[in-house]
Parts: C-alpha cells; sequence; structure tokens
C-alpha cells in the first residue's frame, strides 16, 4: 500500500500539473514572475522567485525556461540569477509609439523641463495605477532625479498619485490606496504619509491649489509638483504631469512658481492626448481609467 508521505506527495504533483495545464494559473504565475523580475533589476534566483511567489521549484523552473526560450528573460551563467531582457520594454515603447501617446506628449514635456530645468514626467493613469511613460530632464548638470520609465508609483507618497486622487471622492481615494498599500518611510521618504488623516491632508491641498506637493515623502531627497490631466472629451483624470527634483533645489517657494507653467502644460497635453487614438477608445472605465 501506499505510504501516507507519499500519496501526500503525489496530490501535490497532481495539484501542481493541473495548475500548470489551466490557462488561468499558467498565465498568473507567468506574469506573477515578470512582475517580480521587472522589480528586481539586478535579477533573483530561482529559489527566492519561487518562495516570494508561493510556487514549487519545479513549476517556476518551467516558467522560467520558457520565458528565456522566447527571449523575455535571461539566466546570468556564473551566478544563476534571472533578469528581464529589454524585449519587455521594447512592446511597451511599441505600444507607445503606435497610441502616439509619446510623440503628441513629448513636446510639451520638452518645453516644461526647459523652462523649468528640473525633471518633467508623463504618468498615465492604467486601471488603478498609475505608470510613468514618458520624460524629459531639463537639468544639464548637478543633481538630477532620473526614475525608470514604466514603474507604477506609489499613490500615498508621490505627487502624481496625490494629483489624481485629489480628483477623487475620498473615500474612493482611501480605498484605492488601501489595496495598493501606504509607502512606508524605509521605503521611500521619512515624510511619506501613513494613515489616512495624513495623506487626506495632502489631497486636500492639492484639491484646493489645483496641483500637489511633497518633499521628502516618495524619496528622502525628492521634492515633486503634479498637476492632474484630463480627458478633453470626458473630463476624467487619464494621468499627471510631474516636475521633480532635489529638494535643496525644488523648493516650495520655487514649486509654486513653477504651478502657472505646470498647469497650462497639463491642459494643453488634455487637448493633446485627446487626439490619441488609444486614449479616445477608452472610456472612462477602461484601462486607462480605471
Amino acid at each position: 500500500m501506499m505510504d501516507r508521505a507519499m500519496a501526500k506527495k503525489l496530490v501535490a504533483d497532481t495539484e501542481e500539473a493541473e495548475a500548470d495545464q489551466a490557462p488561468s494559473g499558467l498565465l498568473e504565475r507567468t506574469l506573477g514572475v515578470i512582475e517580480l523580475l521587472a522589480a528586481h533589476a539586478h535579477g533573483l534566483p530561482l529559489y527566492e522567485i519561487a518562495e516570494r511567489l508561493s510556487i514549487p521549484r519545479s513549476a517556476t523552473h518551467r516558467v522560467l525556461t520558457s520565458l528565456v526560450e522566447r527571449g523575455y528573460v535571461r539566466q546570468e551563467r556564473h551566478h544563476g540569477m534571472y533578469q528581464l531582457t529589454a524585449k519587455i520594454a521594447s512592446l511597451a515603447f511599441s505600444f507607445l509609439a503606435g497610441s502616439g501617446i509619446t510623440d503628441l506628449a513629448q513636446p510639451v514635456l520638452d518645453q516644461l523641463a526647459r523652462e523649468t530645468a528640473e525633471l518633467v514626467r508623463l504618468a498615465l493613469i492604467d486601471g488603478r495605477e498609475l505608470i510613468w511613460v514618458a520624460k524629459s530632464q531639463g537639468s544639464p548638470f548637478g543633481l538630477r532625479y532620473d526614475p525608470d520609465m514604466g514603474q507604477s508609483g506609489r499613490l500615498s507618497c508621490s505627487a502624481s498619485g496625490h494629483a489624481w486622487l485629489s480628483c477623487l471622492p475620498e473615500e474612493e481615494a482611501l480605498a484605492i490606496v488601501e489595496r495598493q498599500g501606504y509607502g512606508s518611510r524605509e521605503e521611500f521618504g521619512p515624510k511619506a504619509p501613513q494613515t489616512p488623516a495624513a495623506l487626506l491632508k495632502y489631497l486636500r491641498q492639492a484639491r484646493k491649489r489645483g496641483f500637489s506637493m511633497v518633499s521628502q515623502t516618495y524619496s528622502p531627497w525628492m521634492s515633486a509638483t503634479a498637476a492632474p490631466i484630463r480627458s478633453a472629451q470626458s473630463g476624467e483624470v487619464i494621468g499627471a504631469l510631474v516636475i521633480a527634483g532635489p529638494h535643496i533645489r525644488l523648493t516650495e517657494e520655487k514649486m509654486l512658481t513653477f504651478s502657472p507653467m505646470l498647469l497650462s502644460a497639463a491642459r494643453e497635453l488634455s487637448l493633446a492626448l485627446g487626439a490619441s487614438p488609444t486614449l479616445v477608445s477608452h472610456q472612462p472605465r477602461g484601462p486607462f481609467f480605471g
């Protein structure tokens, strides 16, 4: 007769095989691996990927092997670390280029970057996240804040997040943040809001001004100001325009000085992005609106 240990292993192997064969299970695991590696640019070993995603190592290896074969992941020969390749980024940039978003937005970003001599970024709403899709660096020297593109911003402590959330009913804004989680002060900035009351104070100020301002909330040394970008057709917020830089240079006084230029550029982007067939085709509850 089969002993208990063997029976338990057989059940586990059967469940694992069924999960691999189920399209939804396999897709969920594959996307989980891609998203995890996207957050760890230097790569992760197989065992850590499996542990973080709570997937058996054998199943994790099958997913990684498939991604390697298709060119989305590479494995270092010496350390065995798995990393994403540039193919993922190329897909994103191909989509943005095809949608016309970057072509329409870039001149506006470049102009604002020249006027402010700071980093200017564009984030678009994707579901219930803000994704950085374009930027222009206005500072030719000195300290520069230059984050990676394609990442999702933490809504609770970013200027872009506050700009968007300030346009929503407070109950809805807090619910979105609760789902994503509050950015910790250890991981982000020493002034990152940690409670609903603290966050609402920022959002109410942003709503009153028409734009947000933060300092040392997203990074220990960064300040940023952001304005919401609205659809010219529906009036719904579709993204945020951000000016960011070192807090010792980008002071509150300077951010207030920049605000007329920021708001003017945001209005210009609202009209420009209205010409994008990708954004026009999405109604307020589509991928770019949540």
